[in-house]
């Protein structure tokens, strides 16, 4: 069943605002794919905060044709049946959530992305930015850049204090004998 006109003007909308808000939006192929799989695909990656849908190629470029910062982006390889992953958090996770669904379906192919200033990722691009670490395992790797000369030092200190007490405790047993 076609759907009305206010139908499709919602999701133009919807649309509209998912570009707008997402730094990063995948956009791949999943022909193969059963429904049951995409929507794994959608409840999984809600973990990410990224939200996946399947919309028409048409829609999202009047969509991106509306937002300033996308107004003159390049959309000619939106072709085909492809889903959209929109991620207003982060840049990295939409990619992250296609790839790490791609690993066990093979049937999802990247096409693209676009980044929040309107820049076009091709799918190598976007592979490679799959493959970088989140913004929160960035962030715990800093925090352990940043505590190691702590362990450090604290393990320094720590020592001389642990010499003190062997040599207090070697002449206690001497003075004990």
């Amino acid at each position: 069943m076609a759907k009305s006109r206010e139908a499709k003007n919602k999701e133009l909308t919807e649309l509209v605002d998912l570009l707008a808000d997402s730094k990063l939006t995948v956009f791949a192929q999943y022909a193969g794919l059963s429904v049951s799989q995409i929507q794994a695909l959608k409840s999984g990656s809600k973990e990410s905060n990224t939200q996946v849908r399947v919309a028409k190629n048409r829609l999202v470029r009047l969509a991106a044709s509306k937002i300033d910062g996308l107004k003159d982006t390049d959309l000619s390889s939106l072709n085909g049946q492809l889903l959209y992953a929109f991620n207003s958090d982060d840049e990295v996770a939409p990619a992250q959530a296609l790839n790490e669904f791609a690993k066990t379906n093979p049937q999802l192919q990247f096409v693209g992305a676009i980044s929040e200033n309107g820049d076009f990722l091709n799918a190598e691009q976007v592979s490679a930015l799959a493959n970088l670490p989140s913004k929160d395992q960035l962030r715990g790797q800093l925090v352990g850049v940043l505590a190691a000369p702590l362990s450090g030092l604290v393990s320094v200190l720590g020592g001389n204090m642990r010499g003190l007490v062997t040599v207090l405790n070697a002449r206690k047993e001497v003075i004990e004998a």
